[in-house]
This record gives structure tokens, sequence and C-alpha cells, in this order.
């Protein structure tokens, strides 16, 4: 037996289901085009399933940081997102307000209605506790529409924000088949007991030491070796005394890392 519920243990038919997943996208930086990625055709997957069980489905992403150039409505997404479920997939440029819950209403069972980048609401991004979270107005206001809440986005679901982690406080609760996938490989990481080789790299070297220091701290003797690339592999070569050059240091700088606190050089 699996230590959390999926789509298998729940019948949708009929009923109102909130998914979270994680449309964050890389963008044009000239024509502000959303780039098509596997992690939009990934969440297609449930998404899809969702519609063809029958289920009333409202979907919550976010796009980008506030303050930064990708911070964008998610329109592209739902015109993409179509593409790969095989059905509309209806966009309102609205969350909490009039046009929101009027969508939300006149949804009918197989329909996809996807709601604005909730990163536009302050509440979002307040780092909370569940049961805080759930008496905002985010939470609050959607969840009495809904009869279960769907969590998919893995990849922000270390983040306390209030539609990762606020819903969970107050609806039934499931994985998608993203997250599903994504704990089940982790679980077999987790329980292996012969060799293992760690490759972690990416443009979030934090969450990554942060996941190394974690693994580690588990008593994991059998982790043979440890292949770094991205930032994290250049954070690693600057520590050990290597000279990445003028570029790569511009690049680390604009990602919020001060170079000079890395390249003390060491013994080799």
């Amino acid at each position: 037996m699996s230590f959390f519920k999926t789509l298998d243990d729940v019948d949708v038919r009929g009923k109102t289901v909130i998914v979270r997943v994680d449309l964050n996208s890389p963008i044009d930086p000239e024509t502000k085009k959303i780039q098509d990625n596997e992690r939009l055709r990934a969440h297609a997957e449930t998404l899809r399933e969702l519609s063809d069980r029958g289920a009333r489905t409202i979907v919550l992403a976010h796009q980008g940081r506030k303050g930064q150039p990708d911070f964008l409505p998610l329109k592209q997404h739902a015109e993409l997102l179509s593409k790969h479920v095989g059905k509309p997939v209806r966009y309102v440029s609205d969350i909490l307000g009039a046009e929101a819950e009027e969508a939300i209403r006149s949804l009918k069972p197989g329909e996809i209605l996807l709601l604005d980048n909730v990163r536009f609401l302050d509440e979002e991004t307040v780092k909370a506790s569940p049961e805080e979270h759930a008496k905002g107005k985010l939470v609050s206001k959607l969840s009495k529409y809904a009869d279960l809440f769907v969590q998919d986005a893995f990849s922000v679901a270390h983040r306390s924000h209030a539609s990762i982690v606020g819903f969970a406080a107050v609806l039934p609760t499931v994985a998608g088949r993203v997250m599903e996938r994504e704990l089940k490989a982790l679980t077999e990481i987790l329980e292996r007991r012969d060799r293992v080789i760690l490759f972690m790299g990416g443009n979030k070297p934090k969450d990554c030491i942060s996941v190394i220091d974690s693994i580690l701290n588990r008593g994991r003797p059998e982790i043979k070796l440890l292949l770094s690339a991205g930032i994290l592999g250049q954070l690693f070569l600057m520590a050990e005394g290597y000279d990445l050059g003028e570029p790569s240091l511009n690049y680390i700088r604009k990602k919020g890392f001060e170079a000079s606190r890395c390249s003390q050089p060491h013994p080799r």
C-alpha cells in the first residue's frame, strides 16, 4: 500500500476538482512568448484524465516571480495545454473576482478551467502554515466550490505557499499523475541499498544543496559518487579554486551568488 493517495483512489465523476500544477515555463526574452515544454505535456496527462472521467476541473498555476520579466498571465499556457490535452482549456484573466466565480459556476462535467497566475495574489507567496493559508481569501473562496484537491505540482511542493499547502487543510487531497511518478521515483531512490550515483544540476543550487544535505544526513554510505552540473557544478568548481572566467562569474552573480565567496583556493 502506498503512503499517499492518488487519482486511483477517488471517484471524480460529477465532482469539482481543484488541481495545482506547475506550468512555469521559459519565455522568449524578445517576444515574451511561452516556449512549449515537457512540463506542460506532463501535466496535460492529469488534466486529460480528470476530464475523461467527468470532473469539473479548476486549474491553478503560476508563471515567474513578481518583478521578473517572465511574470506573465497564463493565457498562452491555456492555449498550449489545449493542444496537449486534446480538448479546450478555458482561460479567464481572473482568480477570485466575479469573472472567475461565474466561470467556475458554469463548469460542466469534463470541462477544464485555468485561472490566472496565482502569484498575482500577494497572499500566494506568504510563508505560512496550511491552517493559516486555509483562512486566506484564495483557499476559503475557491474551496467552497470544490469536492477534491489534486496536488500535481511536485516541483514547487516544498514551498509553503497558499495554493500549495492551503487546500489540503480543508479538502480531501490526492496526488496527480506527475506528483505520483515523482514520489514513487524518489521513494525508490531513498530506499535503494546498492551503489547509488547522484546527479544534481539545474538553476537552483540552494535547493540542490538542501537535497544533498538531506540525503547524506539520512546515513547513505552506499552513495559512492555525486555528479554536478549547471550552476551547482560551477560553484563546486569555484570552491575547488578553478577560474571559470568572467562570463561565467557574471552569470553566477546575476543568479544571486557572490562569486568571491566561492572562489577561495583549496588544495587539490
